[in-house]
Parts: C-alpha cells; sequence; structure tokens
C-alpha cells in the first residue's frame, strides 16, 4: 500500500504584529477602565531580530535534544522500559514537527477536478499514534493494544452509507471534497480525516479516493464517590459498537437528599439517519432538579450546497428554578416550572441570480419558517406585565437572509493539536413574528449581522457579531435584547520550541424592559471565568477576557499541555448607569491537559485571584476540573431565532 507524508513546512517566521498581553492590574473606576481599554488596544510589542531568536532557538533545541537522548537511551536498556518512554515522550527533538502547526493549503483537490472517481477506499487508523497526515508514523506495542482491543473502529459502510457526499462514478468536485472533509472532522466520534485523490492511468482521467479516517476512543467514565450513601457515575459510549451512535446514561444516589434519592438520565443519538444527514436523539432526564422527555430531529445547512434544512423537537420539561429578583439579589427563592412544547423548523437556501451581486460563489440567500408552542402546567403567578416568559403561547416566525461561508484550516486555537476549520465569512439577517400568548397577541422584529476574517500579514483572526432583538405590544418594547461581541486570536507565534496564541473577547448585552426574574450573570463563561457567584446579576453587562495560552512541545501520556494567564474584567447592573457599579475582577493562571484521541473533557488546574466579588470568604480560587472544548461559532443561517438575553 502506498504511503502518504507531508512535506517539510517552511521556518516560521518571528511574529511582527502586536500581542495584547494579560496584564495583572486592578482597577476601580470608570477612567481607569477607559485607559486600560485604550491601553490594550494600543499597545507595541517587543521586537527581536530573527537572526538572534533563530540562534537562541537553535541552542535550546540542541541542550534539550542532548538531555532527552540521553533519557532515551537509559531507558533503552530494557524492553519494559523502552515502552515506557515511548508511552510518556514523543521524539519531538529529532523529526520535524513543524507541519503539524502550520495552516494547511486551502483546497488541494483543485488539480483533480474533473476526473471520474473510480474506486473510493477507507483507511482507519488506530486511535493512538498514527496521524492522517503522516502514514508512516506508528504507536509503539502498547499504544497498539490499546486501539485494537479497547475501542471499535467505525464501520465502513457506515462511514460510506452516511458520512460521505460523494459516491464512485461522481466527478471530482474539489469544493465537495473540501466541505466532506470539513464534515468528517466535525463529528464527535472522529479525531481527524484526510481525503488523497490518486489519479490512475487507466481508465484515464480517472482517480481513487483513498479516506484516511482517525476515530476518538469512543468511551468516557465520569464520577465521583462519597461513600455508598452518596455517589455519581456516568458512562458516554460516542461510538456504539463503530455504528456511530451515541448513548449516554448517568446515575447518581444521595441518601441524605429528601426530596429525589436515585437520580437517571440517558441521552440516545444517531448522528445522521441513512443519506439524510438528519441527527435524531431521544432523551430520558429523572433528576431531582430537571425531569425530560424529549425527541428531536435536524438537519442544518450542512454546506453551502444544501438546499433544505429543518427541525422538529417535542417533548415535556420540569424545572426546579433557582432565582433572585434583579433589584434584591439579596433574597433568593426557588418554585417549580413544567411544561410542554412543540418545535418545528424549515429551511430553504438559494444561489444569488444575480452573478454580479456574488462576492463569493458559496454566498447564499436563505429564507426560514418557524412555528412552536409552550403549554405550562407549574409556573409563578403570571399578568399581563409579570413573568412574561411563563406565558402560555403559540408562535410563528419568518426569516430571510444570507449567509456566505468559507474555512480555513489551521491547528492550536482551541485544539491541542487536531485539525481546526476555521469559519470565514459573514451572514445577515432579518426575522420577523406574530404571537398569540393568554394576554392578546404581540409582534417580534429582530436583526443579527456577523462577520469573520482573518487579518491580513498574519495578524489573527476577527470575529464580530451584533444582535437586536424585540417583542412589540401598543407600540411598545418588551422582552428586548441589544448585544454585541468582539472575539480576536492572534497568529500562532513561535517561543523556542513551543508556540503561544493571543485571545482576546469583549461582549456587551442590555436587557430592554425584562422582568424581575430575567438578568445576566457574569460568572464563568458569561464573564468571569472561575467563580459561580448569583450575585453578579443585572441587565446590562460588559466584559472584557484576555487570555495568553502556550501550547508545549510537551506530551505526557499523549496528553498535551497548555499553559495559560488571563486577566478578565465584568461591569454588570440594572438600575443605575453601567459605569457606576464596580468593577469585578478576576486574573490568574494553570495549565491544561488534553489527549484528543480521548472523549474526556480537557483537564484544567486554575488558580485565580478576584479582589472584590461579594460574599467571598477568600480572594484566591483553586480549581480542578474538566472543561469541554469551545467551538468557533459559524455563518450558517438555520430557524428563526429570539435574541437570548444571556
Amino acid at each position: 500500500m502506498a504511503t502518504f507524508k507531508l512535506s517539510e513546512a517552511g521556518k516560521c517566521t518571528i511574529f511582527k504584529q502586536p500581542t495584547l498581553p494579560a496584564c495583572l492590574v486592578f482597577v476601580s473606576n470608570r477612567a481607569m477602565f477607559r485607559y486600560l481599554l485604550l491601553l490594550l488596544f494600543l499597545l507595541g510589542a517587543y521586537s527581536v531580530s530573527a537572526q538572534n531568536l533563530d540562534s537562541l532557538q537553535a541552542i535550546r533545541y540542541q541542550q534539550d535534544s542532548i538531555r532527552y537522548t540521553k533519557l532515551k537511551e537509559r531507558m533503552s536498556r530494557s524492553k519494559f522500559s523502552r515502552q515506557v518512554y515511548r508511552l510518556l515522550f514523543r521524539d519531538v527533538y529529532n523529526k520535524s514537527t513543524q507541519g503539524e502547526v502550520n495552516a494547511i493549503d486551502n483546497n488541494p483537490f483543485l488539480p483533480f477536478e474533473g476526473l471520474t472517481i473510480d474506486t473510493i477506499r477507507i483507511r482507519q487508523l488506530d486511535i493512538l499514534g498514527q496521524s492522517v497526515y503522516d502514514t508512516n508514523r506508528t504507536g509503539n506495542r502498547l499504544e497498539g493494544f490499546v486501539s485494537r482491543n479497547f475501542h471499535t473502529n467505525t464501520r465502513e459502510r457506515i462511514i460510506r452509507k452516511s458520512f460521505l457526499l460523494f459516491k464512485e462514478g461522481d466527478l471530482i468536485d474539489p469544493k465537495v471534497l473540501l466541505d466532506n472533509e470539513r464534515l468528517l472532522r466535525a463529528n464527535p466520534i472522529i479525531l481527524d480525516a484526510r481525503i488523497l485523490v490518486i489519479p490512475r492511468d487507466e481508465p484515464e482521467g480517472s482517480a481513487e479516493l483513498l479516506i484516511l479516517i482517525q476515530d476518538v476512543f469512543s468511551f468516557n467514565v465520569s464520577g465521583s464517590f462519597s461513600g455508598f450513601t452518596n455517589f455519581r457515575l456516568g458512562l458516554d459510549n460516542i461510538n456504539v459498537a463503530g455504528n456511530a451512535h451515541s448513548h449516554y446514561n448517568a446515575i447518581r444516589w444521595d441518601a441524605r437528599d429528601t426530596l429525589q434519592r436515585f437520580q437517571f438520565r440517558s441521552v440516545y443519538t444517531i448522528p445522521y439517519i441513512g443519506k439524510t444527514f438528519i441527527t435524531g436523539q431521544a432523551s430520558f432526564i429523572w433528576e431531582r432538579d430537571l425531569k425530560q422527555q424529549s425527541l428531536r430531529f435536524a438537519r442544518p445547512f450542512i454546506t453551502s450546497e444544501t438546499q433544505y434544512a429543518g427541525a422538529f423537537e417535542m417533548g415535556h420539561y420540569r424545572i426546579q428554578e433557582y432565582k433572585r429578583l434583579v433589584n434584591d439579589a439579596d433574597t433568593q427563592f426557588s418554585y417549580p416550572v413544567a411544561f410542554n412544547f412543540y418545535d418545528l423548523w424549515l429551511g430553504r437556501s438559494f444561489k444569488i441570480p444575480f452573478k454580479k451581486w456574488l462576492s463569493d460563489e458559496k454566498t447564499r440567500l436563505v429564507v426560514a419558517f418557524r412555528t412552536n408552542n409552550y403549554s405550562y402546567r407549574e409556573r409563578p403567578v403570571v399578568r399581563s406585565d409579570t413573568n412574561r416568559i411563563y406565558w402560555n403561547r403559540q408562535a410563528n416566525y419568518l426569516s430571510l437572509g444570507y449567509s456566505n461561508r468559507n474555512y480555513k484550516r489551521d491547528v492550536l486555537i482551541y485544539g491541542f493539536g487536531r485539525t481546526e476549520d476555521v469559519p470565514i465569512g459573514s451572514l445577515f439577517a432579518m426575522t420577523l413574528g406574530q404571537e398569540t400568548t393568554q394576554f392578546g397577541e404581540r409582534g417580534y422584529g429582530g436583526v443579527q449581522y456577523a462577520i469573520g476574517r482573518y487579518l491580513p500579514k498574519e495578524r489573527g483572526y476577527v470575529y464580530a457579531l451584533a444582535n437586536f432583538g424585540s417583542y412589540f405590544q401598543s407600540g411598545r418594547a418588551q422582552q428586548g435584547v441589544l448585544s454585541g461581541q468582539l472575539n480576536y486570536f492572534s497568529h500562532l507565534l513561535p517561543v523556542g520550541l513551543s508556540n503561544f496564541r493571543q485571545f482576546v473577547t469583549l461582549r456587551y448585552t442590555y436587557g430592554i424592559q425584562r422582568d424581575p426574574l430575567e438578568y445576566l450573570n457574569i460568572s464563568n463563561l458569561q464573564g468571569i471565568r472561575g467563580i459561580n457567584n448569583d450575585l453578579l446579576i443585572g441587565t446590562k453587562r460588559l466584559t472584557l477576557g484576555l487570555e495568553t495560552v502556550l501550547f508545549s512541545w510537551k506530551s505526557i501520556l499523549g496528553f498535551r499541555v497548555a499553559h495559560f494567564v488571563f486577566a478578565d474584567l465584568g461591569l454588570v447592573n440594572s438600575t443605575r448607569s453601567l459605569w457606576s457599579g464596580p468593577l469585578y475582577q478576576g486574573y490568574g493562571l494553570g495549565v491544561r491537559l488534553r489527549n484528543e484521541s480521548l472523549t474526556f473533557n480537557t483537564f484544567q488546574i486554575q488558580f485565580g485571584f478576584y479582589p472584590n466579588l461579594p460574599d467571598a470568604s477568600s480572594a484566591w480560587r483553586f480549581r480542578l476540573d474538566g472543561v469541554a472544548p469551545l467551538r468557533l461559532p459559524d455563518f450558517d443561517i438555520s430557524a428563526p431565532s429570539i435574541v437570548p438575553l444571556r
């Protein structure tokens, strides 16, 4: 069998753009906060000559290479110690790894356009030790043993039947092959995928497609144990018997819980049903604060060529809500909410008929219709001006928009070495709707605009989003939201044998005529990471997050290491000016470990300092937890949506 190997990439150049370091500063007033914002965006980076940096890298490279070569020699004296060394360490100093951290060519299939697909061959790699970009790479015996005996690869017939956008006899379309690679990588059961085109001499004008697929380990076990009177256990199999189905089960037992001792949840997902690209999911949850029985079928606009999309969901929820009043955060109360619902939407995309309007051939017009119904069985008291989120209602919405979607392949953004498809494009959508409630009818109007681009001269990537939406009744706005978001990450910058990126996130949200039970929080992913404080609430919020991540060359037991420092700043309140409230702050550092071949969340250790949190016993926090990998926002238009207050 022929093997393929990436050619050596060119040497990385030293970064020339400004960086935005996460400075540990304390700010307590409006003027200083504005000064900090100005400082962060105008701060210039130091410059180092490429010649001097190359010399330092060469010295570091030589010293570390000697150190690890000697370690390898000592551990190679017995068969067992050799296997331990190969499991714990990668010989990153004795082979080129630069290709793993460089962006990949945008579309390698263009030279083969129009060839006939004569044969489709699928090769599945071991989950450990191998790579779709270097099939000469092999794992050690222990990695091979684990791959063959503790994991079942996705069945070939499933890949052919449900995962491919083409078949034998089709003509090669570079856009289809590129989209198919991206869709394979987007599937949670697949670590990485690559399609190779092998032209044939006979018959002339034909080619063989070799599809390299590397699964992730399908099992994930989670839980906690505080004795036989209080324990939790979860088992997630994301590739049941190699059929690509996912089944998650979890139980919890707490003998001291007077409301519900035994808790259980089960979620079964079929990613693609046949050739339809429809995902089906059934959920049954019977827990103390959440009881859910639901069924969902969904088909998104998986590529720009997809003409039809939609979803249908129905079910029953019973949630135990824990709330505070936005104007009286010191008082906490709880109440049950139970409702039945259904939600249906259908969408159709069209090519723009006027070619002179086309800035890109992947631009599409999208028309979508949505209808839903919510019928409450349990809820707090509702009136015409109170607790409108719990009204019984039936609504119809119509949206019109355009979407432009392209992707650039990159690495070391939110992943730890896997290929990441970065969305490049824009979208604009307008939504109009009519809602019939138990207190009369009201209209809805909303607009959304988003854009994402790589900046020229390797200055990084910027994503911007603006949203506005509100209900209207008797000419007055109700439950409206105005929000904006700006995300930035820098180019991958070399530091010795490692690489780092700078991340910046700026978000603003303003709630318009919201009820007292509807509010924003700035804890965790909503603003200041590492805390969970339900006193930090309001209807207006502004947050700034800075993070510098150093992706280390180290690999321990297959887990790649990333070090990070962060600074988070946030303002939130409801009745006063946003600038008049205290500026909440969080600063810290930590380390993340992740093995992309496993389904486990990213393992994170974090130390944080929070100087002015209300009702905090200490300003210092330590966290050790699992973090779900983040995903970059896409530019596909789906269901006509209500702008959420979050």
